[in-house]
């Protein structure tokens, strides 16, 4: 964490409110002596002010990192924490989808897995597990940068081994939790690895994972924590989406892959072929109506709306499931 690039309390104004949870509000800030943007999260209770320490901790651990939000400071005022994050100018990946219509193209998905993977990687090399990763918790930058957000609800493994960590509530989301966490038992690196294939699911569909159950929150549960289902895999994705996902959702935690070995899969480490057309200037007559038909094609796209309607109702973000919100304790 870079202390020293945090403003002066005099030297920053307070801009729009840009996210909302259980415990604290995150609102966009202004430096006035650079004019920079970043975001300021603060809590509005005693818990939340728990949530903030314990993110600023792990924060210092993680930092820096190209695959993790930055934490510019901190400042604190009769009690109150807040904490100064660098700004991610293209949102979370649920914003991103839902102005893109709603999901993203597969060859989109496997650009932004590889980045989540190397965010994960960094993250388990420090020995800390999220816990709560989907696509809210995934911010992206103006140039297609990744990077894993919000923390408040992550632990050091040797915490959990120590028993530090169960017995004391869970953290997370319960659509996207891992089968071994919703128990309450024993976990590892390998939940995150659940979590990753249910935020597959939700870029390449636009809809939670179990969405099929959301109208059903206890019986969703029962089903991932206690059933021999999986979620329902993206019918469109390819050969290697498919077979990557599979290795996501092993139900025994031993048998899922780990983050090296999900780096060279095939869905995030070979490139897609490219279906684009390479423009050249036409070697021959013979090839001049080829161009003519490339040009007819483009004048076609030309005259064709492609206006985009965003609406600020959170209801209708993506990731949003009426009793869904993530749960912090412990």
């Amino acid at each position: 964490m870079v202390a020293s690039m945090a403003p002066k309390p005099s030297e920053w104004m307070r801009g729009k409110l840009v996210g909302c949870g259980a415990f604290g509000n995150v609102h966009l800030a202004m430096n006035k002596s650079t004019g920079g943007l970043f975001v300021v999260k603060s809590a509005h209770s005693r818990g939340g002010r728990e949530v903030l320490d314990k993110e600023v901790n792990i924060l210092k651990t993680l930092s820096p990192s190209p695959y993790i939000v930055q934490c510019l400071g901190t400042e604190e005022n009769q009690g109150s924490l807040k904490i100064f994050m660098e700004y991610m100018a293209g949102g979370s990946l649920a914003e991103v989808a839902h102005k893109f219509g709603g999901s993203l193209d597969e060859d989109v998905v496997r650009v932004y897995t590889r980045e989540i993977l190397q965010g994960l990687k960094h993250i388990h090399q420090h020995g800390i597990v999220h816990c709560d990763l989907k696509c809210k918790n995934v911010l992206l930058g103006s140039s297609g940068n990744i990077k894993l957000a919000d923390f408040g609800c992550a632990k050091w493994v040797k915490d959990i081994r120590g028993g530090a960590g169960l017995g004391l509530g869970i953290g997370g989301t319960p659509l996207w939790m891992a089968p071994e966490v919703l128990r309450n038992e024993m976990f590892d690196f390998a939940a995150d690895i659940w979590s990753l294939g249910c935020t597959v699911i939700e870029m390449a569909t636009g809809t939670p994972p179990w969405a099929e159950e959301v109208s059903n929150p206890i019986s969703a549960m029962l089903r991932i924590a206690h059933g021999d289902q999986l979620p329902h895999f993206p019918a469109h994705f390819s050969k290697d989406g498919l077979d990557f996902l599979a290795r996501c959702f092993e139900r025994e935690p031993c048998k899922r892959c780990t983050i090296d070995q999900l780096l060279a899969h095939p869905f995030v480490s070979t490139r897609p072929p490219s279906h684009k057309h390479h423009a050249s200037s036409p070697a021959s007559v013979l090839e001049v109506q080829k161009f003519k038909d490339l040009d007819d094609e483009f004048e076609s796209w030309q005259r064709n709306d492609f206006s985009c309607s965003c609406h600020d109702d959170p209801i209708c973000q993506l990731g949003s499931s009426g009793n869904w919100i993530t749960i912090r304790s412990g």
